[in-house]
């Protein structure tokens, strides 16, 4: 299988195309970030890295807390839209009809429309170079009721997420395999010692 090699680059694909909102209810904005990620499990945290000249830098490294806003394939334009525009000259949420809805755990609101958000605390911000790394706590998370089934169990799939691959959004697909199905034993098959 012949290759091609490149000089190391930002090549790491798909990555959620997060909406992320921050400030507070009368001077909220968003940012959407590919970089972006869970670090930990317990206690459960999560990442973003971003350039310290743009407009939302400031107000996250102020108020330490900002929102990951999970971006529906629905949602893909306005997410474009808020990765393009500063949000020093729009109103975002404005411009893109988009919902705040104000939560206990932070100050910043969240995106109504968006079917999953978590609430963020930073703990830490990690200067990388061309981006700062905000490793943060998260302290809620909110998912659409629809997304619920009748025990309570959370189907992700639901919530119609897309990915985003080296400038193109994607809509996910269909299902290829669950968490652990490679090691499941086959009906018939003997215990493994």
């Amino acid at each position: 299988m012949n290759k091609v090699k490149f000089w190391g680059g930002a090549l790491l694909a798909p990555t959620p195309p997060v909406m992320v909102s921050c400030g507070n209810a009368e001077h909220a904005n968003i940012i959407t970030v590919a970089w972006t990620g869970i670090t930990n499990t317990v206690p459960p945290k999560a990442y973003i890295s971003v350039r310290p000249t743009r407009h939302s830098y400031g107000m996250i490294k102020e108020s330490g807390e900002f929102v990951l806003n999970l971006t529906p394939a629905s949602l893909v334009r306005a997410a474009d839209y808020c990765g393009t525009y500063t949000g020093a000259k729009v109103d975002k949420f404005k411009k893109c009809n988009l919902t705040k809805l104000a939560v206990e755990e932070v100050a910043c609101p969240l995106i109504a429309e968006a079917p999953i958000s978590l609430c963020c605390r930073v703990s830490n911000i990690m200067p990388l170079g061309s981006h700062d790394m905000f490793l943060a706590d998260i302290v809620a998370v909110y998912a659409n009721e629809e997304m619920l089934d009748e025990k309570g169990k959370l189907h992700i799939a639901k919530a119609g997420l897309c990915a985003y691959a080296h400038g193109e959004y994607f809509a996910l697909g269909k299902r290829v395999g669950t968490f652990g199905f490679s090691a499941k034993k086959k009906k018939g098959q003997k215990p493994r010692k």
